[in-house]
């Protein structure tokens, strides 16, 4: 529930004139009496009425030289101060500067500055059941003091409570990676933009409450848990393998077919069926395989 309504607080520095006439006149009005004193050179005897009227007028002075003085405050650049009178809220004072405001009022500062909040090294499963270790950095600010005030216990303890929540669940919705077989799907280690802009999403949803605004949100750190990287490793480097591989031979498919279509189309020689299988197997052992081809003399034919 937004509730904040935004008040605008007095300039403090005519209040401090003001101020500082109230403190004048306290002190000047017994300073005359006691020079006029001083003057007639005798204990001057004011009648009783009058006595009265003097320490009344300067207690009131002195209570208005102390409500104006209570009244005082200061607001940074991005700081909000929610104003209470009495438990019941009266509003929040964003303006910066030295200002004055009704001393009864109790005044709960807000820091509305941005704020980055560096998760600890969370060990949860992800879509696919795999343990994994997952952090994220997250940038946000107060954008409601009231909410950040009055709608949870402890704001600062609830946006780190409900960012680990966040992280958590966003981890058990995707996997870690997409294998061959899921090229499509959106992965933890594949789609970063996407994933921080899903976490980025569900924190603002949970943190509205709070009337936090959360400004960024991504990944610091991604890996597989200790007792199953070597495995995960090792799956990897047999999907690059194998990718490897499949890139290799179509490459030397492609090389043996543009070398028997280059040799046709210039007469250089006719090869027959098996002759051309020969060839193909030759070429192909020497494009796929991984050592050098050591040269066969073929004192015969493929037919003797």
């Amino acid at each position: 529930m937004n509730r904040e309504i935004e008040v605008q607080a007095k300039f403090g520095w005519g209040m401090l004139i003001l101020d500082i006439a109230l403190y004048v006149i306290l002190i000047a009005v017994p300073a005359g009496v006691a020079g006029e004193a001083a003057k007639l050179g005798r204990h001057v005897n004011l009648p009783s009425s009058t006595m009265i009227m003097l320490v009344i007028a300067e207690a009131l002075f002195a209570l208005a030289a102390a409500y104006v003085t209570k009244g005082f405050f200061m607001l940074q650049p991005n700081q909000a101060a929610v104003l209470l009178l009495f438990g019941r809220y009266k509003g929040t004072v964003k303006q910066e500067g030295f200002l004055w405001t009704n001393p009864f009022y109790t005044r709960m500062k807000v820091s509305l500055r941005l704020r980055n909040l560096n998760g600890e090294k969370l060990k949860v499963n992800d879509h696919a059941g795999n343990p994994i270790e997952i952090a994220a950095v997250v940038v946000w600010k107060v954008e409601n003091a009231f909410a950040a005030c009055f709608e949870v216990d402890d704001y600062q303890s609830y946006v780190t409570i409900q960012s680990e929540s966040a992280i958590r669940h966003l981890a058990s919705s995707y996997p870690y990676d997409s294998w061959e077989e899921k090229e499509s799907e959106v992965s933890l280690r594949g789609n970063i933009d996407e994933v921080s802009a899903a976490l980025e999403k569900e924190l603002q949803t949970r943190l509205d409450k709070a009337g936090v605004k959360v400004l960024e949100a991504r990944l610091s750190h991604l890996a597989y848990a200790p007792e199953i990287a070597e495995a995960m490793l090792k799956r990897q480097q047999a999907g690059a393998v194998i990718a490897a591989r499949k890139k290799i031979v179509e490459g030397a498919v492609s090389m043996v077919r543009m070398a028997l279509d280059q040799l046709s189309a210039e007469h250089v020689v006719e090869f027959d069926e098996e002759r051309k299988a020969a060839m193909v197997s030759n070429l192909l052992v020497i494009l796929c395989g991984e050592t050098n081809a050591q040269p066969v003399i073929n004192a015969g034919t493929l037919y003797h």
